[in-house]
């Protein structure tokens, strides 16, 4: 399968790239494409592209990168709605959210019973020197 897509030219820190068509197995850093469709610099903007040879490509059958299929709607190449490219955010799944809740109260089912046992044990003591000072006054 044809695949139109940026190949990263340039230097460190200073990038710029080939729109390129080539086989999908061969990854852009290869070197190996079949037509060199234009460039692109992200610096300055600037923008070269062959929409003939593009228009051609995509006759053929050569599919188009998501970045690459953005940028052609910008250039007014191809029509439709642009792609989201950024990686989605996972919405938290709901046993995720049933375990967080279960692990919230745990804590507070926690502490309550240790107020709890506080509680016992501080009146055990009022009482266990209510008993020891009963004991020493009648010794």
């Amino acid at each position: 399968m044809l695949k139109i897509r940026m190949q990263r030219t340039g230097r460190k820190n200073d990038p710029s790239f080939r729109v390129v068509v080539g086989e999908h197995t061969m990854g852009p850093k290869s070197g190996r494409f079949l037509e060199k469709l234009g460039f692109y610099d992200p610096h300055t903007k600037q923008q070269t592209l062959n929409k003939e040879r593009i228009e051609y490509w995509i006759s053929k059958g050569a599919q188009v990168s998501e970045s690459m299929h953005n940028m052609l709607i910008n250039a007014k190449i191809l029509s439709g709605k642009k792609i989201n490219v950024l990686p989605k955010k996972s919405p938290p799944k709901k046993e995720d959210k049933e375990e967080a809740a279960v692990a919230s109260a745990a804590p507070v089912a926690a502490a309550e019973k240790a107020e709890e046992s506080e509680a016992g044990q501080s009146g055990g003591d009022t009482g266990a020197t209510d008993a020891g000072g009963a004991d020493g006054a009648s010794a």
